[in-house]
């Protein structure tokens, strides 16, 4: 049973299925976005609000990203910059401001408790799994932004997935549809079947002049090529491999170390729970007062002596985030926090909890768990880093530079790149021939360079190829340096294959001819068994056959799964061409469809669930095309 629930699991309708649910994730190219800059200049309009070029590139980077690390990815530089490529990347982007300006016109907030939770879950910002907020404050700095800019960011990011959130929410399967799908899905066949092989050569078949082998030849010379190849020259820059000679002095460190200080910082921190009771929106004066009463009712049972503040959190609390680990914030650092419930904070010692405390989301009930004093490390405990990282630094400054004039050089002259690696000292290496499929070591392996070695830029204008990127740091340019054409192979080398071609030929005419004789047999009346002794095979059985079966040949599985239903005691008939030359005649007599009673609830409501998503994502894309349908959209494609 367990073994048909993993089976249906893998059929094509389920990953189907799972697929759509990455409709979302792909729309808003996720908040990993903020980890990347640019310049501004608006490159579309969504109802007056302005969509910068940093907005733009924000997201075509983080896209550009998810193709090179996505395995069996072949799209190289040039690709990236096909105006249709921008412009699904712009229409993703669009419909991020269009939920944006549909959240300012419903209200949608997002508190700051679920801010602070999702800054914390990245793991660039954890150590040992906690969130660390030395590594926080550090990736601030380097980003030369605020921690307020940057919840902000996070904030917005947030907020445009309430409603995509909300109407997948709202979604929902029905038992009959689940179940509907699981008949389908669980269907039983039984067929029986004969398999014809291909009848050995005749003395006849096997009787090849020499000028139908050269007819043969003339007509069929594709099939006897040498394969085009091609050997290029390249230059392969990695910052991995770069020779540097930083300062590495004492005095160059120290600088690099005062610049860098709050990387060694680590600031105080408090461990913090809370229980939070929630404002609305808007909230009234009533509403204040009525929360207010109700924190200091949670505030009085969470000071009463033996008091479990984790269970009253559980219980009371209105932070979703927290209340299920009894309202544990973890731990956090200034400027996690806002600004009251930080300055209630630093009133607590530990172990103590605070009075009811009004922020921005409601009223906040602290305990103070713990307190981490904060300390700095010294010079001498990073010495080691800092060089490291000097090193490290000096070798992407390096592959900058001298990628920027290599670049610039050979977009100058692109008819050769030996005077632009000699002017920059770089090494022209050279592969071996390689084809279409790319060699089996070195740069000719990858996909990358073999698409842009076989290029219209490189291989017929005879130009050296733009950057191709691969990797962090690293990439490489080419120029061709030899081309061999394809070319007919001679006639008196490829003679006893194409001998042998004109055989297979006449042997699978032969073999057609003789199933379909068989196969009108079977219409006229002719028993199945009795076909089978005729051929001098056997009849095979098979019971309870479901559509992913892997001990049935694919294609009779999958042939035998498109045949009508056969008349109640009768059969449907079918002969099924099968790979080499094979042919099965087949008789259908029964179809039964699934049992979903045999299926765990467990499964079938995992199953309806991925339904709804599936019918959720649906709903988001037809609620976006309304939202676009309603609104002014003006795009400028010269800025992309």
């Amino acid at each position: 049973m367990l073994q048909a629930i993993r089976n249906m699991f893998k059929s094509w309708i389920v990953i189907a299925i799972f697929g759509i649910l990455v409709v979302v994730a792909f729309l808003f190219f996720g908040i990993e976005g903020y980890f990347s800059q640019s310049n501004a200049t608006w490159v579309a309009k969504v109802d007056g609000h302005e969509i910068s070029q940093q907005d733009f590139n924000t997201a075509f980077s983080n896209y550009r990203q998810q193709q090179l690390n996505t395995p069996g990815n072949t799209m190289d530089a040039a690709d990236f910059e096909k105006p249709e490529v921008k412009e699904a990347v712009l229409k993703q982007v669009i419909n991020r401001q269009l939920l944006m300006n549909e959240n300012d016109e419903l209200g949608i907030m997002v508190p700051d408790a679920q801010v602070r939770a999702q800054i914390a879950s990245y793991p660039v910002f954890q150590v040992d799994g906690k969130f660390d907020s030395a590594s926080y404050l550090a990736w601030l700095t380097q980003q030369g932004k605020t921690a307020a800019q940057f919840e902000d960011e996070i904030r917005s990011d947030l907020a445009t997935r309430q409603v995509p959130e909300a109407i997948i929410a709202t979604a929902f399967s029905t038992k009959a549809e689940a179940e509907a799908f699981l008949r389908l899905q669980m269907q039983q066949r039984d067929f029986s079947y004969i398999d014809l092989p291909p009848p050995a050569p005749t003395a006849a078949q096997s009787n090849v002049t020499d000028a139908e082998i050269a007819d043969y030849y003339q007509s069929h010379q594709a099939a006897f090529m040498t394969p085009e190849q091609v050997s290029v020259d390249y230059v392969d820059l990695d910052a991995a491999t770069m020779k540097v000679t930083p300062d590495l002095s004492d005095a160059a460190l120290k600088a690099r170390y005062e610049k860098e200080k709050n990387k060694f910082v680590s600031p105080p921190q408090w461990e913090v729970s809370h229980i939070l009771i929630k404002l609305p929106p808007k909230a009234s004066a009533a509403d204040k007062q009525a929360a207010l009463a109700k924190a200091q009712k949670v505030d009085a049972l969470a000071k009463a002596p033996g008091a479990d503040f984790a269970k009253l959190a559980e219980q009371y609390s209105d932070d979703l985030g927290s209340r299920r680990q009894g309202g544990d914030l973890g731990w956090l650092s200034k400027g996690d926090a806002g600004p009251e419930f930080q300055a209630a904070l630093d009133k607590l010692k530990k172990g103590g909890i605070s009075d009811p405390v009004l922020t921005p989301d409601g009223y906040e009930i602290i305990d103070l768990r713990d307190v981490r004093e904060g300390h700095a490390k010294t010079f001498a405990q990073v010495r080691d880093q800092l060089a490291a990282e000097a090193k490290k630094d000096a070798r992407k400054d390096a592959y900058r530079d001298v990628g920027n004039k290599l670049t610039d050089m050979i977009y100058n002259d692109p008819t050769s790149l030996k005077p632009a690696a000699q002017k920059l000292g770089l090494t022209v290496e050279t592969t071996p021939l390689f084809g279409r499929d790319g060699g089996k070591t070195g740069i000719a392996a990858n996909p990358k360079v073999v698409k842009a070695a076989f290029s219209d830029l490189v291989l017929v204008q005879g130009n050296t190829s733009d950057p191709i990127d691969l990797g962090a740091n690293h990439m490489v340019v080419i120029h061709l340096a030899k081309h061999v054409p394809a070319a007919a192979k001679p006639l008196a080398e490829v003679r006893d294959q194409v001998k042998q071609d004109i055989i297979e030929q006449r042997v699978e005419a032969s073999a057609k001819a003789n199933a379909e004789a068989a196969f009108a047999k079977l219409q006229g009346g002719s028993a199945l068994d009795a076909l089978a002794k005729a051929a001098g095979q056997s009849v095979h059985q098979e019971t309870g056959v479901l559509r992913n079966a892997q001990d049935v040949d694919p294609d009779l599985l999958g042939a035998v799964f498109k045949l009508a239903h056969p008349a109640k005691g009768g059969e449907t008939q079918a002969l099924v061409p099968m790979k080499k030359g094979h042919y099965a005649l087949v008789t259908l007599t029964a179809v039964r469809p699934g049992d979903p009673s045999k299926i765990p609830g467990e499964a079938q409501q995992f199953l309806r669930e991925q339904m709804a998503r599936a019918y959720g994502n649906a709903d988001i894309q037809e609620f976006l095309d309304i939202l676009r349908s309603h609104s002014k959209i003006e795009v400028a494609k010269q800025r992309l």
